[in-house]
C-alpha cells in the first residue's frame, strides 16, 4: 500500500492499520483522496470507503483533552469509529456523523479557547 501510494505521489499524512479478525484493515490521511483511491485499486488493492475526518487540534500540555471532547460528542450522540493522531498533532477522528460532528468539535474549541 505504501508504495502504491507513493508511487503516485501521494503522502501519508497519519493513520495506521490493524488486524480485526484475520483481516487486515486500515485507515489513511491523505490530501487527496480520489488520487489515493485511483493508485491503491491499481495496484489491486480494495478501497472500502472515503470519509470525512475531523481535524481537532489539542492542547498538549493540557491533561484531559481527550476526555472532554470525546465526552462532548458522546452526549451529542455521535459515535467515534477511527481516533488517531496525524503527523501535525492533530486528533483525527472519524465519526458516524461528520456533520453533527465537526459542529460539536467546533463549539467545543471555541468554548476552550475563551477560557
Amino acid at each position: 500500500m505504501g508504495e502504491a501510494l507513493g508511487k503516485a505521489g501521494v503522502s501519508i499524512e497519519g493513520g495506521g492499520a490493524w488486524v480485526v479478525n484475520g483481516r487486515g484493515v486500515a485507515h489513511f490521511l491523505v490530501a487527496d483522496a480520489e488520487a489515493a483511491r485511483h493508485a491503491l485499486e491499481a495496484a489491486g488493492i480494495r478501497v472500502v470507503a472515503v470519509r470525512d475526518v475531523i481535524r481537532q487540534r489539542v492542547k498538549q500540555d493540557e491533561p484531559g483533552q481527550l476526555g472532554k471532547l470525546t465526552r462532548r460528542l458522546g452526549e451529542a450522540g455521535v459515535n467515534i469509529e477511527v481516533l488517531y493522531s496525524d503527523h501535525d498533532h492533530h486528533m483525527i477522528l472519524v465519526v458516524d456523523d461528520v456533520e453533527k460532528g465537526r459542529a460539536v468539535s467546533e463549539a467545543w474549541t471555541r468554548e476552550r479557547d475563551r477560557q
